[in-house]
Parts: C-alpha cells; sequence; structure tokens
C-alpha cells in the first residue's frame, strides 16, 4: 500500500486502503492521517471522474468517522459521528446518481454497512452480509464478509468466507493474514501457525508494520510472552 501512494499519489483507494490497515492495527494517528489524504485526492478526482471522487469522499468521511468513535468514545463522539454519516450518505447519494449499478460503489458500501452493524448495537448485521455478498469482486466480497464475521465472534463462518476468498485468490497476503487470525481465534493454533508462516512468505508485498503485526500475532499464537514477542518481531521486521 505505500509503495502503491508514492507510485500513485491521486489515487484515493490506495489511501482509503491504507487507512483500513491503520484500523484493523489500532494505528489511530494513522487512520486520521489516512482518511484525510483520502478526501483531499477525492475531492481533486470529482472534477474528472465524479463518481469515484464522491465514492471515496464518503470513504474517507467514513473513517474520519470511526476515528472520533475510538479515540472519543461511544458516548461522546456519537452526537459528532453521525453528523459526519450524514454526510457520507450526500456524497454516497452524489455516486449513485451517476451509476448507481458501479460494482466498486456496490462493494464499498457494502463494507461501511457490514463496518455499522458490527459496531452500533440496534444494526442488523446480517442484512449487511446480505447486501454485501452481491459485491464485485467477489473474493473482496468474502474478504469483508469474513471480517464482520470475525468481529461478531462467529469464527466457523468467517472461516468458511476466507476460504472462499482464497479459492479466487490463493496467494494473496491479505487473506492469508486474515485466515490466520481466525483460526487463531477460534482457538486452534496448531493450524494457525502455519497459515502465519505461509502469509509471511510474502513479506515484501506487505508494509512494514503489517509483517511486524503477522509476526508478532504468531508468536502469541505459539504461546510465546507478549514482551518477548514484541521483541522478536520487531528485531525481525527491522
Amino acid at each position: 500500500v505505500n509503495q502503491a501512494i508514492v507510485a500513485e499519489p491521486k489515487e484515493p483507494m490506495n489511501y482509503a486502503m491504507a487507512a483500513a490497515l491503520s484500523y484493523l492495527n489500532n494505528d489511530l494517528e494513522g487512520l486520521a492521517r489516512q482518511a484525510q489524504l483520502t478526501q483531499q485526492a477525492a475531492e481533486a478526482l470529482k472534477a474528472t471522474d465524479p463518481l469515484r471522487g464522491h465514492l471515496y469522499s464518503a470513504v474517507g468521511v467514513f473513517m474520519e468517522g470511526a476515528h472520533v468513535l475510538q479515540t472519543q468514545g461511544i458516548a461522546r463522539g456519537t452526537p459528532t459521528a453521525l453528523r459526519m454519516l450524514q454526510q457520507v450518505f450526500s456524497e454516497l447519494q452524489a455516486a449513485e446518481k451517476v451509476n448507481p449499478a458501479d460494482p466498486e460503489l456496490s462493494l464499498l458500501k457494502g463494507f461501511m454497512d457490514l463496518l455499522l452493524a458490527v459496531n452500533l448495537p440496534f444494526a442488523n448485521p446480517d442484512q449487511a452480509i446480505a447486501r454485501l455478498q452481491n459485491g464485485y469482486p467477489t473474493y473482496l466480497s468474502h474478504r469483508g464478509i469474513a471480517i464482520g464475521l470475525r468481529d461478531l465472534k462467529r469464527y466457523d463462518q468467517a472461516l468458511a468466507e476466507v476460504n472462499k476468498a482464497l479459492l479466487e485468490a490463493p496467494k494473496n497476503p491479505d487473506l492469508l493474514y486474515l485466515k490466520a487470525q481466525i483460526l487463531a481465534l477460534k482457538g486452534d493454533p496448531k493450524a494457525s501457525i502455519p497459515v502465519y508462516i505461509e502469509t509471511l512468505t510474502y513479506a515484501q508485498q506487505l508494509p512494514r508494520p503489517v509483517v511486524w503485526q503477522i509476526r508478532y500475532e504468531k508468536c502469541l499464537t505459539e504461546g510465546l510472552d507478549g514482551n518477548l514477542c514484541a521483541q522478536q518481531a520487531g528485531a525481525n521486521g527491522s
């Protein structure tokens, strides 16, 4: 992702991907920075590609709202996040006016629906999952569903979805990492560790902080002390 941003600084998708990685790794500073960069790149894109410009403006504001909730908490952050959500809906409506059937629009709307459903107690995650099942490319749909099911602690279902994604993209390190995580969370370290090892064979394709996190999680799954795992992961990732 970082290499792609350098190569294509005007492409908002790259910043959005970096924001998503920051969110998953609990890097709140990185999340805020990449959300802002997503919005800036999206705004510049509106003149030449209004659909994607409005779409990624929505994504950038959505990720900024996630940062607000993470840093301020649900009670304090919800009023601000709800105001931002109205802006997200406005940008999505503008994108839909261009082409409501656009596959990238459908996919990203599904991801945002699922993230909302997982984190808001009154939302229905199964409805969001059903909408995301129609996304394209399908391996990304399965990946998004797997992440949502993982966060809902429905690990067997999450594993089934990530396996479907891997049938379409068997050498995708992001999918392998997700599968290793899910196996570890469902209490199957013997199955998880070989998948972590396989993921690390693609380390050159991943940002350094993600590689560090994979090594750290693998070490924890092997039953070693957290402080020792942090030292080893940092030493191996330098």
